[in-house]
C-alpha cells in the first residue's frame, strides 16, 4: 500500500533512476566544491522576520492554548471511538493513530508548519495544566534532565512505535492499541514530573521528531526566539546538536526503510519459511534497519573526520540526514496517506459505529485523483533523490566550516559515498515494495 507496486510500475527502469540519482549527487557535489568555499547555513540572523502582527498572533499565549486544546478534543473525540467503539475494520482509531497522527501531524504538518506537536500533544497539554492549577513552574521537575542521554529516550519510543506499527500482533486492535498509548501516556507524564517540560523537549520521540521535520519548514524562529520565514536550509542547518541525535536519525531512517522492506517477495518468504517465532524474525529484521543504516554513517562520518582532520564527530552531521529520512517517509507513506486518510475522516464521522454521520461527510468514497500511478512513482523517485541533495548540501556547508580548507573536499567523500549508498537502498525499496 505503501509503495509503487513493483518495477513494472515504474516510468524508468531501476538502473536508470538510481544512475540518475547518483549522477544527480555527484553533479551537486562538484558544483559545490567550486561554487560553495564557504559555510553559509544557519547564522544566526537567517531568516526575514515576520511582520508585528502575525509574531505576536503566533507568540500569543491565547493561541497557544487554543491549539493545544484543539489537540486535547480531537484526542478526547478518538478515545471515544477507542473505548465504547466496536472493535472491527471500520473503527477508526487505527487510521487515526498510524495514518492522521504519525504520517499526517507529526510528519507532513510539521515540515509543512513547524514542530506542530509540540502543541498538539495532549500529554504536555495536560502536564502544563496540572502545573498551572498547581502554580508550579512547568520547566522544574525532580531532577535536572541528564544531557549525556539526550534523544536516547525519543529513539527508544519511536522505535517501540514503529514495533507497533509493523510488527506487533493484532496491532490494528482496539486493546492493544489502547494498552500502547497508555503506558505512553503514563510515561511521558512521569517523565515530565521526574525531569520537568524538558522531558517532552529531549525524550518525547513524537514531538522530538516533529521538532526534526519542522526544521525543514519555511517557519521557523531564530536562536533568540523570533518568528522568521526562513530557508528549509537555513532551518536544518541551525538546529541544535544533542547527545543521541545520530542514534534517534538512524532509528527515523532505518524503521522507515524496514516498512519498505518487508512488503518484499523475498522478505515475506523468508519470514514464513523461517522455523523461529514470525513476531521475533520480524522484531531482528526491524532491529536490523537502524544497525545497518546508522553502522554505515559511522562509519562514513569516521573515514571523513579522518581524512578531513576533523575527528569523529557524529552529532555534527546528524543533521543532514533530516531531509534525507523526511524524503524517505513522503516517498513511502504519501500514496498511503491520500487513501487511508480519506477513509480515516469518513470512518470518524461515525466513531461509535451505530451509522452516525457527525461530521456531515455521508458516502462520498475514496478519490483516487491524486495517486495516479506515473505521478506517484515519479513523485517518490523524485523526492527520495531530492532528499539526498539537500543531503548533500548541507553536508557540505558543515565540512567546509569544520575541516581545514585543504583537506575540507577530499574529507566529504566518505560522506557523497554515504548519499549514493542511501539513495541506492531507497530507491531499491520502492521499487521492491
Amino acid at each position: 500500500m505503501h509503495g509503487v507496486g513493483g518495477r513494472s510500475d515504474l516510468p524508468v527502469p531501476f538502473t536508470l533512476a538510481v544512475t540518475a540519482g547518483a549522477a544527480a549527487l555527484v553533479a551537486s557535489f562538484v558544483a559545490l566544491v567550486f561554487l560553495w568555499p564557504r559555510p553559509r547555513l544557519g547564522r544566526p540572523d537567517a531568516g526575514r522576520a515576520l511582520p508585528a502582527a502575525a509574531a505576536r498572533v503566533l507568540d500569543s499565549g491565547l493561541t497557544q492554548w487554543v491549539v493545544r486544546l484543539v489537540g486535547l478534543a480531537v484526542t478526547a473525540y478518538v478515545l471515544v471511538a477507542a473505548i465504547f467503539g466496536i472493535d472491527d475494520a471500520l473503527n477508526p482509531t487505527a487510521g487515526a493513530v498510524f495514518v492522521l497522527f504519525w504520517v499526517g501531524a507529526v510528519a507532513f504538518a510539521s515540515a509543512v508548519f513547524g514542530p506542530v506537536w509540540r502543541w498538539l500533544n495532549p500529554v504536555r497539554t495536560l502536564y502544563l495544566g496540572a502545573c498551572a492549577l498547581l502554580r508550579h513552574d512547568h520547566r522544574v521537575g525532580v531532577l535536572t534532565y541528564p544531557r549525556r542521554l539526550g534523544n536516547l529516550p525519543a529513539a527508544a519510543g519511536i522505535f517501540a512505535f514503529a514495533w507497533l506499527e509493523l510488527v506487533a500482533p493484532n496491532r490494528d486492535t482496539l486493546p492493544v492499541l489502547r494498552a500502547w498509548f497508555g503506558a505512553y501516556a503514563v510515561l511521558m507524564l512521569m517523565g515530565a514530573v521526574v525531569y520537568g517540560s524538558t522531558w517532552f523537549d529531549r525524550g518525547d520521540g513524537f514531538q522530538v521528531v516533529s521538532a526534526l521535520y519542522g526544521r525543514l519548514s519555511v517557519l521557523g524562529r531564530r536562536a533568540d526566539g523570533t518568528a522568521v520565514l526562513r530557508s528549509p536550509l537555513d532551518g536544518v542547518a541551525s538546529t541544535p546538536l544533542v547527545p543521541g541525535m545520530p542514534v534517534l536519525v538512524s532509528v527515523m531512517l532505518g524503521t522507515t526503510a524496514y516498512d519498505g522492506m518487508s512488503n518484499a517477495t523475498f522478505w515475506v518468504r523468508f519470514v514464513q519459511d523461517n522455523a523461529l517465532p514470525q513476531v521475533l524474525v520480524e522484531t531482528l529484521g526491524l532491529a536490523a534497519g537502524p544497525v545497518i543504516f546508522g553502522g554505515l554513517y559511522a562509519l562514513a562520518v569516521f573515514a571523513a573526520g579522518r581524512l578531513g582532520g576533523g575527528g569523529f564527530m557524529p552529532a555534527q552531521f546528524a543533521p543532514t540526514i533530516v531531509p534525507i529520512a523526511f524524503g524517505y517517509l513522503l516517498a513511502h507513506y504519501y500514496s498511503f496517506f491520500v487513501l487511508a486518510g480519506q477513509t480515516t475522516v469518513q470512518e470518524l464521522a461515525d466513531p461509535l459505529g451505530n451509522g452516525a454521520d457527525l461530521l456531515g461527510l455521508g458516502n462520498r468514497g475514496v478519490s483516487f485523483a491524486l495517486v495516479g500511478a506515473t505521478f506517484v512513482a515519479t513523485f517518490q523517485v523524485t523526492v527520495v533523490v531530492l532528499g539526498h541533495v539537500i543531503g548533500v548540501v548541507l553536508a557540505h556547508d558543515r565540512a567546509v566550516g569544520l575541516f581545514p580548507r585543504r583537506s575540507a573536499v577530499v574529507g566529504q567523500l566518505p560522506l557523497l559515498a554515504l548519499m549514493v549508498a542511501y539513495t541506492v537502498a531507497g530507491l531499491l525499496l520502492l521499487f521492491s515494495g
